[in-house]
């Protein structure tokens, strides 16, 4: 009998656990299984069956040759999109100070405190078509917002300032989506994980800080930040992995990845290769070294944050 019982509670934790296995095996075990073998051969969607080609996309994807008498990648747009997606990132701890600083200030007693909180956490949940639509609005070079603030602002100065072509300047493309991104991302979710740590310091630290005699600045370096370096370790992880694997909406949407590839990421180079150039394997290859990125970086970010990040009470 304690036989039967036991077999019936393998079955009933069976059930339940099947639409989660199935789930997970359909939509994300099989996928990344098939990405993988995918990044072997060469397909056009179209035809089948796809080609064997052993690790050729691998090698024309990360390659080198002699051209002319110096070395030159096998896929220039590869380490080209790579370098946008990099510098796409450096917005990321500017994003973070902005984000502590809003929950530091959010974290004060005032008057009115859940509407500003609802209002600067807005953005974050907009649409992002609908932000990336108005964003290219706000950067037209014609009747855009942000140049007739700039004009407006030179003339109450005596001078005559131009706004740039924003989003039609290679030099100016990439800073305008991050500051877009700034906009969006300041007051979302890294604002909140930093509110609920700021909250979570105990009060007799400061107390005793205070009894001290350290001023604010102090205090902040000896208190406050070492109390969220978990959280800080968490928000900085979980931004660059994002930041490896985005760019492609706001790219998309407002430069359709120009001017002359100035925002194309590899995000949406696999888009490129999967959809518009039917180069399928070429797009797995390209995602299982992205993904081999991501996990590098993140590896190296985790053994080095025992120097940092402090977990004490």
């Amino acid at each position: 009998m304690p036989g039967r019982a036991k077999w019936q509670e393998i079955f009933s934790a069976s059930v339940f656990l099947a639409p989660n296995v199935i789930g997970f095996l359909t939509f994300t075990a099989i996928p990344v299984l098939a990405s993988m073998a995918l990044s072997f051969f060469d397909w056009d969607i179209i035809t089948w069956p796809p080609h064997f080609v052993g690790l050729d996309n691998y090698i024309r994807l990360l390659g080198w040759h002699m051209e002319a008498g110096h070395w030159a990648a096998r896929d220039p747009l590869f380490w080209k999109y790579a370098w946008n997606t990099t510098f796409l990132m450096f917005a990321i701890p500017i994003n973070m100070m902005g984000s502590l600083f809003l929950a530091a200030v959010l974290n004060q007693r005032l008057r009115g405190l859940v509407f500003f909180r609802t209002m600067v956490f807005l953005p974050s949940i907009s649409s992002a078509v609908a932000v990336a639509l108005l964003w290219t609005w706000l950067y037209n070079p014609h009747f855009g917002l942000v140049n007739y603030s700039i004009e407006q602002g030179g003339k109450l100065l005596g001078l005559h300032l131009t706004g740039p072509q924003w989003l039609s300047d290679p030099a100016w493309a990439k800073p305008a989506l991050m500051f877009m991104g700034f906009w969006t991302l300041v007051g979302g979710m890294n604002m909140i994980y930093y509110l609920a740590a700021l909250q979570g310091i105990p009060h007799e630290l400061y107390e005793a800080a205070e009894i001290d005699g350290a001023s604010a600045w102090r205090t902040f370096w000896a208190v406050t930040w070492p109390m969220i370096t978990p959280t800080t370790f968490f928000i900085l992880t979980m931004s660059i992995i994002g930041g490896f694997q985005g760019g492609f909406l706001n790219a998309y949407i407002m430069t359709r990845g120009g001017p002359s590839g100035s925002t194309t990421t590899l995000e949406y180079y696999i888009f490129n290769n999967l959809y518009v150039y039917q180069h399928a394997g070429y797009a797995a290859a390209i995602a299982w070294i992205l993904f081999m990125a991501v996990l590098g970086v993140s590896i190296v970010h985790w053994k080095r944050s025992g120097k940092w990040v402090f977990y004490g009470a």
